[in-house]
């Protein structure tokens, strides 16, 4: 049998570095190998960020790149490639070219634990390989299986499958119930959500055990191929507020560029940031972050702005001359400030950079979820 390759990619920002870290402590034991996808065009706290982490990791972060000379700037090659034709939401060829290409080339087909940073308090899937050779896992979240195995392995064929697996690998405590939830089909009145729900809130460990066996008897997935695999013993769910500890506790520290600066305007004082890593021109960003890079890293802007040109603009109708208008920016920060206000009310966190963060979160480059 190959031998099972745990790799994690690390995007530069806040959750992928937070799950080095915990894999790092908490699973000692497992031989995991750190990767970045670098496209040449990052914030520089993100190259610093990596740089910090391979002390706190005592490894290498290998930077992977589909461009053969070292002399080009992988996303200025592709660029050319690509006809000057800047990427957007609609056509991400630099998630692909940039991102996916590089990591699906290295790993070739070796059979793969793909580990994702996404947390316990998000409501997404993040990137799933089409590949049967990489798996996901995501061990910041109740459920660390993807929406793939959930659904293989909670189907209403395997009920009784599952029930024998039970009586060998649940408390006896909690078998009764744990076999009750199981033997309840799949219907209109009862959703695979709330039946993984179900069982998660009885026993974690104990769904995880199930599963675990039900991978190495009955598929290929390659979790199944491993004699024994930790996290399934795991019961920490990780939200943001522990990101931000396990950051500044480890001693890596928390990118510069998430910390909040404090600006005026129209009498209101209010702060801003940037709520993701990624390229300093991603065409995610909030056109607060725009702004932010204008007045924070001027000399950034500026090169944005050279990329447009032949009618390609990063902000779909709205060029970044435009953008940098006086009124514009006027504009822009008032209703920055009118949407906190409204989002205050239904937030628990004053802090304006976690309630704007809960609306970029969840779009952007694919490469914080490899």
């Amino acid at each position: 049998m190959s031998k099972i390759k745990h790799l994690l990619g690390i995007s530069g920002g806040k959750d992928s570095a937070a799950l080095a870290i915990f894999m790092q402590d908490k699973m000692p034991n497992i031989d995991v190998e750190y990767y970045t996808c670098d496209t040449g065009r990052e914030l520089d706290d993100t190259y610093k960020l990596i740089e910090r982490l391979e002390v706190y990791l005592g490894k290498n972060i290998l930077k992977l790149t589909t461009v053969d000379s070292i002399e080009d700037v992988p996303f200025d090659y592709f660029l050319k490639v690509n006809g000057n034709y800047l990427p957007s939401s609609t056509a991400r060829w630099c998630t692909g070219k940039l991102k996916l290409e590089p990591f699906e080339k290295y790993i070739g087909d070796d059979q793969v634990i793909s580990y994702v940073g996404i947390r316990g308090d998000e409501e997404r899937e993040g990137y799933i390989s089409k590949k049967e050779t990489i798996q996901s896992i995501f061990p910041f979240r109740k459920c660390i299986w993807s929406e793939d195995v959930v659904k293989n392995i909670l189907q209403n064929s395997n009920i009784s499958l599952l029930s024998e697996y039970s009586e060998e690998l649940v408390d006896k405590e909690k078998l009764s119930s744990f076999k009750e939830i199981l033997d309840k089909k799949l219907s209109l009145h009862f959703s695979q959500r709330q039946k993984l729900n179900s069982l998660l809130d009885l026993c974690v460990v104990s769904f995880n055990k199930v599963v675990f066996k039900y991978l190495k008897e009955k598929t290929d997935y390659p979790v199944g191929k491993l004699d024994e695999f930790p996290l399934i013993y795991n019961k920490d769910v990780i939200v943001r507020a522990d990101v931000f500890r396990m950051l500044e506790e480890s001693g890596v520290g928390v990118p510069n560029y998430y910390k909040e600066i404090e600006f005026e305007h129209n009498g209101e004082k209010a702060t801003y940031s940037r709520s993701r890593s990624g390229c300093f021109f991603c065409f995610f960003q909030q056109k607060i972050e725009w702004v932010w890079l204008y007045e924070q890293h001027n000399e950034l802007f500026l090169k944005a702005m050279e990329y447009e040109k032949d009618g390609y603009n990063w902000i779909q109708d709205e060029p970044l001359t435009d953008l940098i208008k006086p009124e514009r920016i006027d504009q822009i920060k008032t209703n920055y400030i009118k949407r906190y206000k409204k989002l205050k009310a239904n937030n628990n966190s004053n802090k304006l950079s976690d309630i704007l963060l809960d609306e970029s979160e969840g779009v952007g480059c694919a490469s914080c979820f490899i």
